[in-house]
């Protein structure tokens, strides 16, 4: 399980530095090769358009990567932020918090994320911003429901006997405590966000023609199913193995950073 996370991973984050280098040109329409299957000149076909599917494959990952890193770093810091607060603060402070998230928890997130892209528009700054929007509230009840428990600790009590301002408190002696629990969330909030991304892009609310992304070649892709079936199959597998890699990732992460599962071995 390892070991396949790892190839799997590595496997694709070198696909997306090869492609830099050689400089694909995913967008080149080539009306006399609509649909062909794989061969010498097409690794992987071509689309309905003629376009090279390893060329789009290649760039789909690369939005999918960068969409899923940007949401992650930012969704978990929005969520650390409200939840570290409301845990370590406590009061009328953590009862407000807590409302606004619940507010956010009332709807499905999915059915959120496709509402704010409706109404923003469509194009990977709105994509990104809706997915924000709707992804920082496992972070915020995760990180509130550990600050809960940290705050009693006796180095914690102890640093604010001695006068350490909250800020302090917060920063130093417990936030060093959440990261690695905040690190195992983040892994599997990646896989999520990535079928988010291309879900939303399946719909048409993310990433716009002519540029590649996974969720828009399988809306194209389904269309042929019939009498192109490598089209779907390619975009269809690729994702597979990649989010698949990222949730095993996670279970290992997990793994390595539970300490009672290290006690119990």
């Amino acid at each position: 399980m390892k070991l396949f996370s790892l190839l799997t991973l590595g496997f694709w984050l070198l696909v997306v530095i090869m492609g830099h280098a050689v400089g694909l040109n995913p967008n080149q329409i080539d009306l006399n090769a609509i649909l062909q299957w794989p061969s010498s000149q097409h690794w992987l076909g071509t689309d309905d358009l003629g376009r090279d599917i390893l060329a789009r494959v290649i760039r789909g990952v690369e939005v999918s990567f960068l969409v899923t890193v940007v949401v992650t770093a930012v969704t978990m810091s929005i969520g650390l932020s409200i939840g570290l607060v409301a845990g370590y603060k406590g009061g009328k402070l953590d009862a407000a918090l807590m409302q606004l998230t619940n507010i956010f928890l009332a709807f499905p997130g999915m059915l959120l994320a496709i509402a704010f892209a409706a109404v923003l528009g469509a194009g990977i700054n709105n994509l990104i911003l809706a997915l924000c929007l709707t992804g920082w509230v496992t972070y915020a009840r995760l990180t509130r429901g550990q600050s809960l428990a940290l705050r009693q600790r006796l180095h914690v009590l102890a640093a604010e006997s001695l006068g350490a301002s909250s800020l302090r408190v917060m920063r130093l002696h417990i936030l060093p405590l959440l990261v690695s629990i905040l690190l195992v969330e983040a892994a599997y909030s990646m896989a999520s966000v990535m079928i988010a991304e291309a879900s939303l892009s399946f719909l048409g609310l993310g990433i716009q023609a002519p540029n590649a992304s996974w969720g828009a070649m399988l809306r194209d892709a389904v269309r042929f199913m019939l009498v192109a079936p490598h089209y779907v199959l390619t975009v269809g597998v690729c994702m597979m193995s990649l989010i698949l890699a990222i949730n095993l990732g996670g279970d290992v992460l997990r793994d390595k950073l539970d300490v009672r599962s290290e006690r119990q071995a």
